[in-house]
């Protein structure tokens, strides 16, 4: 098959170790168990500017001119085969530092050439008992808006916890997380094997929102 086959999960929230990322440490162990690498980018350890008050991104053509992290995170999601949001509630909402990511990596690089399309998409959300649903259908349409492959695994990955070490006691949050992960690695392989016997990915939209120049 080649390369190992690599998604990436950005982790939105702004807690080192919290329950999105213990939720993630067992995707990751059941990814590798099938051949795929979990690549976490947690927000809370990078650098990068949320969008600011320039009034540019609406008019320009290139991509956005902060210097920090933000770069390199667009380039390891563009790399990869898969993408994975992952995000607590808070506030009845996304986190804030998800929804910092998904302006500035969105509106900064992702809306020219939607260089994440194909790239098969999964959405993870954390929290208590309240707004999962709401937040996890956000995503969703960021996913959608990004044009990749959403595949269907059942119940949306939503996953009940409150206190630090919760998540995995959710069976039934858990058990939607596995069929995510094993369906978007089902995806990834169909599409591997797909490139290896016909010599090409699958077919790229020509027309975009936006032109690079």
């Amino acid at each position: 098959m080649g390369a190992e086959p690599t998604v990436v999960a950005i982790n939105g929230s702004e807690r080192i170790g919290g329950n999105t990322a213990e939720v993630l440490g067992y995707a990751a162990a059941r990814f590798a168990a099938r051949g795929v690498r979990l690549d976490v980018v947690e927000l809370a350890r990078t650098d990068f500017t949320a969008c600011g008050p320039c009034g540019e991104c609406n008019t320009r053509t290139e991509t956005c001119r902060q210097a920090d992290d933000m770069p390199g995170i667009v380039r390891r999601m563009i790399a990869a085969d898969g993408i994975i949001y992952a995000t607590p509630v808070h506030g009845f909402g996304t986190a804030s530092l998800m929804q910092q990511f998904i302006e500035r990596a969105g509106v900064g690089y992702l809306r020219f050439a939607r260089p994440l399309t194909n790239k098969v998409g999964g959405v993870v959300v954390v929290g208590r008992r309240y707004s999962h649903v709401d937040v996890h259908a956000q995503l969703l349409h960021n996913v959608m808006l990004n044009r990749m492959l959403l595949v269907g695994s059942g119940f949306p990955a939503v996953v009940h916890a409150g206190d630090r070490g919760e998540a995995l006691a959710d069976r039934e949050g858990v058990d939607a997380v596995t069929r995510l992960v094993d369906r978007m690695t089902d995806m990834i392989h169909l599409l591997h094997e797909h490139r290896r016997m016909t010599g090409h990915d699958l077919p790229v939209p020509g027309s975009n929102e936006r032109v690079l120049r």
